[in-house]
């Protein structure tokens, strides 16, 4: 089932915000990241009117999400420019993600500078596919992957990848890049000599623009550690629409368990 179709069906009550998350959107023995922070978003979006555009997320990983999850929001406050709304994620009566939204109306100001670079990869036209998790009950089948960093790169912590989901009609671009902005590899996973298990434990974002857009429903993705030590990484986490102008901006925690 497609994230379109998971908030259709989604059941809507008091600052609350029901829905079921399909076996396809697992990894592990949680659900996708991006998705329960998509819904988090979804419902704190919901339960205010003429929210202005979001402007920064932080989100913790608390524990393990699947089957029905309830989302429930509170307004913390909510003023001329900016309003901040709590999302907490629930399974079985359990807190799985705590969200912290921040939604900020655009402002007059001298100051204009930009310090992210373009990119300079293959368009997502030419760029080639990417290898998802066989795993039919592995989140990655709702998306598709294309390489931006040359294949002998593929070592370093460093992943850039085109990515788009699948069935993204009727979503609000800010749910649909939350969907998207954890679905690579993070990046430590590059060192390891074997598998082994990871869990992202924080993330922290902050929106580039108040519309964001892109073509064909591509967005650039990179994630790059920085540093990864004592079973711990912290990671850099960049987004571009087609055009390659930045959207999106963070950095998340992962536990390594290898």
């Amino acid at each position: 089932m497609s994230l379109p179709k998971i908030l259709a069906a989604a059941e809507a009550g008091d600052d609350s915000l029901t829905a079921s998350i399909p076996d396809t959107w697992m990894q592990g023995r949680t659900a996708y990241g991006g998705l329960t922070a998509a819904l988090a978003l979804e419902a704190a979006m919901r339960s205010q009117p003429d929210l202005p555009p979001l402007r920064s997320a932080q989100i913790a990983f608390v524990g393990p999400l699947a089957g029905e999850v309830t989302v429930k929001t509170e307004l913390l406050r909510r003023g001329r420019t900016a309003a901040f709304i709590e999302a907490q994620v629930f399974t079985d009566g359990k807190l799985g993600l705590k969200a912290l939204f921040v939604f900020m109306v655009g402002l007059e100001s001298s100051i204009d500078y930009a310090a992210s670079a373009r990119p300079e990869v293959p368009n997502y036209a030419d760029a080639a596919p990417a290898m998802a998790n066989p795993d039919p009950k592995f989140f990655t089948g709702n998306l598709e992957y294309r390489h931006a960093l040359p294949l002998e790169e593929r070592h370093t912590p460093d992943f850039m990848r085109w990515v788009r989901l699948n069935e993204r009609d009727g979503l609000d671009p800010m749910v649909e890049l939350m969907a998207i902005g954890d679905a690579l590899p993070p990046a430590a996973m590059a060192l390891f000599e074997r598998p082994g298990p990871i869990s992202s434990m924080t993330w922290q974002i902050n929106l580039l623009a108040a519309e964001p857009a892109t073509t064909d429903g591509w967005w650039l993705s990179r994630s790059t550690a920085d540093l990864a030590r004592h079973g711990s990484s912290s990671q850099l986490m960049q987004h571009w629409n087609a055009d390659r102008e930045p959207v999106m901006s963070g950095m998340q925690s992962v536990a390594i368990f290898v």
